[in-house]
């Protein structure tokens, strides 16, 4: 996969044209609602095989080269360089591709074997049509091995209308957790419509997670967790009711959501991590939590405190770091997700948390303030593809925030009015992605499905292979 910034006056067909793919193949990957109107500043995935490497400060040929699986003389022979050791920041590298000339005697599975990639993968990209003929002498292109992680996506969406939203990304999705049952006063559970999404994870081979909360859009929550934290037989009537609804829906895990817990019940949270993990893991169910976004173990705030990183990587069998909404809805425009303040998280979370145990946190939605911010108004929330609808209706210029590697644009109204939106696109998406592999992280969890965002489960393919566990 590849990246391309639209520039002023370019068209579609030249970009196709320029990568060698097809004009359809590029539509396609990327969702475009109108091929004939790209704003400038959009970033589109390339679905082309060949990978393309932009040299950062400090880089050398050999690391490169040991990044991609390959060598320096390959390097040199693929990009025409005439001295190895004259490379530039930003300067962009052919990174070649394996071939592999099949012998008498070989089939496509020993070979894929020999490369370590699935079967599957090999007749893709290759275009081969039968399986079982292939010829000595044949050139064959062996896919780049791709890092295999799991990915979770919440979902808010109830009922029947569930069904296409998971069958449409399913093939890359390991869990799915419909978002979310209640906790109740008295140890019940609110009841949600979310049998037809399970259904539709298993067709799908998607494990459903369930998940309990103790907040709503309206309410912060933080007294009724206590009261279910802190009494001994609330948690276990809860915890009972947890396990009745997993028996009778078919989940086959837990994801534990609790927000602005008070300081004062941290222990009491642990508490009940522990008594769920006894209490599910002898079923076979497994259990997961969603913790806020810390920087340090002793970070103030209601959000932070009684979320204790080392005791839920110890409990639990992974953790969903929440690395999202620093542009809050109520609060000022500003990057939902700026990468440079999720590396601070990451850093922290790797001192606590077992590396195979976090999920990175990722939202795939965008928003627009009204500018200049007035506090108390709300931001519109809405998806990526919203996002790209409005630069291109008001003629807009995307820009990019290299710092927090976030996309935004401003634009003004039928009204007068100025907005400034934030969203996610192709460039940040795979800055998400290398720093799921620089910090060989266990996967993604996506908050929330259902706001399309199609380059992204593209580039998603490109870069992991997602592990599917039934």
């Amino acid at each position: 996969m590849q990246v391309h910034v639209v520039r002023p006056g370019e068209t579609l067909w030249q970009i196709a044209q320029s990568y060698g793919v097809s004009l359809q193949a590029l539509i396609n990957a990327n969702g475009l609602p109108d091929p004939n109107l790209l704003p400038v500043g959009l970033s589109l995935v390339i679905p082309t095989e060949t990978t393309y490497y932009v040299v950062r400060p400090g880089d050398t040929l050999w690391a490169i080269a040991l990044q991609y699986n390959t060598t320096v003389q390959a390097l040199v022979q693929a990009n025409g360089i005439s001295n190895p050791s004259l490379i530039y920041p930003g300067m962009q590298l052919i990174i070649p591709q394996a071939l592999h000339t099949v012998q008498r005697g070989e089939t496509l599975s020993q070979i894929a074997q020999r490369y370590g990639v699935s079967l599957q993968e090999l007749v893709r990209i290759n275009n081969i049509q039968n399986p079982d003929l292939i010829y000595p002498g044949t050139v064959l292109v062996i896919p780049r091995t791709k890092p295999v992680i799991d990915v979770n996506g919440y979902l808010i969406t109830y009922g029947q209308r569930a069904v296409p939203i998971i069958n449409e990304v399913g093939r890359l999705l390991t869990f799915v957790s419909p978002f979310a049952y209640r906790i109740m006063e008295d140890g019940g559970l609110e009841p949600i419509f979310d049998g037809p999404a399970i259904q539709a994870a298993y067709a799908n081979n998607v494990v459903p997670m369930m998940s309990i909360t103790n907040f709503t859009s309206t309410e912060l929550g933080q007294n009724l967790a206590h009261v279910v934290l802190s009494n001994p037989e609330i948690t276990e009537r809860t915890i009972t009711n947890v396990i009745n609804v997993m028996n009778e829906k078919g989940y086959l895990g837990l994801n534990v959501d609790f927000e602005n817990v008070l300081p004062a019940d941290r222990e009491n949270y642990n508490r009940f991590m522990q008594r769920a993990a006894e209490r599910l893991r002898p079923l076979g169910y497994f259990l997961s939590s969603a913790l806020a976004p810390k920087v340090s173990a002793d970070q103030p705030g209601l959000l932070y405190e009684a979320h204790d990183y080392a005791a839920h990587g110890r409990i639990a069998d992974f953790v969903i770091l929440m690395t999202y909404e620093w542009g809050y809805r109520l609060g000022p425009p500003q990057p939902i997700s700026p990468l440079n303040q999720i590396r601070r998280v990451l850093d922290y979370a790797v001192t606590e948390i077992p590396r195979n145990k976090i999920f990175f946190g990722f939202q795939v939605y965008a928003r627009d303030w009204l500018i200049p911010w007035v506090k108390g108004t709300e931001a519109e929330t809405f998806s990526v593809q919203e996002a790209i609808e409005r630069a291109t209706r008001y003629g807009a210029t995307i820009q990019y925030d290299y710092t927090a590697q976030s996309p935004f644009f401003r634009y003004t109204d039928e009204q007068g009015r100025r907005h400034e939106v934030w969203f996610e696109d192709v460039r940040s998406a795979q800055a998400k992605f290398d720093t799921v592999k620089e910090y060989n992280l266990r996967g993604i969890s996506y908050w929330v499905l259902g706001y399309p965002f199609p380059q992204n489960w593209t580039l998603l393919e490109g870069n992991f292979t997602v592990r599917k566990r039934i």
